[in-house]
């Protein structure tokens, strides 16, 4: 039987189970994927910890990438032997599983499967960032938190190439220089450096239109100051933790901003939204204006060794999981 990782109680990386699991034939709408490559994401870590629940057992993993093994009689849109990838349903630590098969996309040959499975629910999430919640328009000055992590270096070369000016704040030298070499034009190193100060002279005053961050309790409250009237402070995850509770008021004495919490899932709920998300991504890679940067690799099997990195802000780029 295949191998999984499972998590039958929250907690700690310790939790994550390299089990046996059976997996049956395709129900109705649904397709048998052997998976070559999972990615590994913050949302793994709040779904294991409890902070974004699940019914208890379940697998972790919402993106991946591999080969369709079996249909149901009733599925067209894809076939065995289809090289495919998605992002979304919950799942994706396993050497097999079940999905179904209108949240798959099928991979152009010029998009190898691991840098499919790094790139989906990322990539995909950067095309909601820059061209759905807050359209980046070319001369935009924009600030990106954790600007050297996977979804940090996908969103710094998609601006670039859109025409933006970007600030993005990395941890250490070395995480600027690879934000640097991935579009950012200002890296600042938050360890020594007050970005908000950071942002006054670089902006010459004139502050943001937008800032994203990942990052959450360590940044959030600083980034509200780094926002133009009227700018957009857009929240979507919450590496250092989730930001402290914010009373409405302070939106409007910080000059009437706006204040969203994306999800991918409600940008691509629907079959349309998905195929254009994962089509302008997959345009951007193959033109080579985004490049996915795959910086650390760890066997299925070693899920927990990944998480304790991913935590430990020990890693840069995208993280997959081999099968």
């Amino acid at each position: 039987m295949p191998y999984a990782i499972r998590v039958h109680q929250v907690g700690g990386p310790d939790v994550l189970k390299w089990e046996e699991v059976e997996v049956g034939e395709p129900g109705p709408g649904q397709v048998r994927l052997r998976q070559q490559a999972a990615g590994i994401n913050f949302i793994d870590v709040y779904h294991r910890t409890g902070l974004y629940p699940q019914p208890l057992p379940f697998t972790p993993g919402v993106e991946g990438a591999g080969v369709v093994e079996a249909v149901a009689p009733d599925v067209t849109a894809v076939k065995v032997g289809d090289r495919v990838a998605y992002a979304g349903p919950i799942g994706g630590y396993a050497e097999v599983r079940l999905i179904d098969a209108d949240r798959l996309v099928t991979l152009p040959s010029a998009i190898s499967t691991e840098q499919a499975a790094a790139a989906m629910l990322q990539g995909m999430t950067v095309h909601m960032l820059l061209r759905r919640v807050y359209p980046v328009k070319a001369g935009d000055t924009i600030l990106i938190h954790a600007a050297a992590g996977g979804v940090g270096l996908i969103a710094c070369q998609w601006a670039k190439a859109l025409g933006a000016t970007v600030i993005g704040t990395v941890g250490n030298d070395d995480k600027a220089a690879l934000a640097r070499a991935h579009g950012c034009d200002h890296p600042i190193v938050y360890t020594r450096e007050d970005f908000v100060a950071e942002v006054e002279r670089i902006t010459r005053g004139k502050k943001l239109p937008v800032v994203y961050d990942s990052v959450g309790k360590d940044t959030f409250l600083k980034s509200l100051d780094c926002l133009a009237p009227r700018g957009m402070m857009v929240s979507f995850g919450n590496a250092s933790g989730p930001p402290d509770p914010v009373a409405p008021g302070l939106l409007a004495q910080k000059g009437s901003l706006f204040l969203t919490r994306p999800t991918l899932f409600n940008y691509v709920a629907t079959r349309p939204e998905l195929e254009q998300a994962a089509g302008e991504l997959f345009g951007m890679l193959a033109s080579g204006r985004v490049q996915v940067e795959v910086k650390q690799r760890f066997a299925l099997k070693n899920a927990a060794e990944a998480h304790r990195a991913l935590e430990g802000r020990k890693t840069s780029g995208s993280t997959v999981l081999t099968v």
